[in-house]
């Protein structure tokens, strides 16, 4: 009897001990910010914007880290002005990554790896393009966006595209 005593009581121990330990998932690749993340690049891709996803401190840097942010309306209004450039545009849903991650500060972030393609209006030329972008989420909100990519190959094809806008104009003034 104190043996079976002993060892419930052991028993009780190690399961006490054991959940004294358990620590939150760190790590996920499905949680409600990834949802998020996800309309926000499904309503990108269908330029239907919407700044209720973002806190309204929200800061935005692309292809930066520091230095001069964007606001939420502002972001939108790039991403507008953008548009004009593209007959049309978007991620293209091939073998996209996404993970959530909880740091050792306690912040909450999300990462994804997307393939972004788009065609110059101006030329009728396809871009594509790795991204990768993170977000910081603070009560369900966006209270930071850091996207990073390689925009060399559009602005060469928007420099030509100027380029030849320029040697027509040139022609035109000869011509005449």
């Amino acid at each position: 009897m104190k043996t079976l005593k002993h060892l419930i009581l052991f028993g009780l121990a190690t399961l006490l001990l054991a959940s004294c330990q358990t620590k939150d998932k760190r790590y996920t690749q499905q949680s409600p910010e990834i949802e998020t993340v996800k309309t926000l690049i499904a309503n990108y891709n269908n330029k239907t914007y919407d700044v209720s996803i973002y806190a309204d401190t929200s800061k935005t840097f692309y292809n930066a880290t520091k230095g001069e942010s964007m606001s939420p309306s502002e972001t939108i209004a790039f991403h507008k002005k953008n548009d004009a450039l593209y007959s049309n545009r978007g991620f293209t849903g091939d073998d996209p990554e996404y993970e959530m991650v909880i740091t050792d500060d306690g912040e909450t972030w999300v990462n994804c790896w997307l393939d972004w393609k788009g065609t110059l209006a101006g030329n009728n030329e396809d871009v594509s393009l790795p991204i990768h972008l993170t977000y910081r989420f603070v009560d369900g909100k966006i209270v930071r966006e850091v996207g990073m990519w390689d925009s060399s190959q559009i602005i060469l094809q928007l420099q030509a595209i100027e380029a030849e806008k320029n040697l027509q104009a040139i022609d035109e003034t000869v011509s005449d």
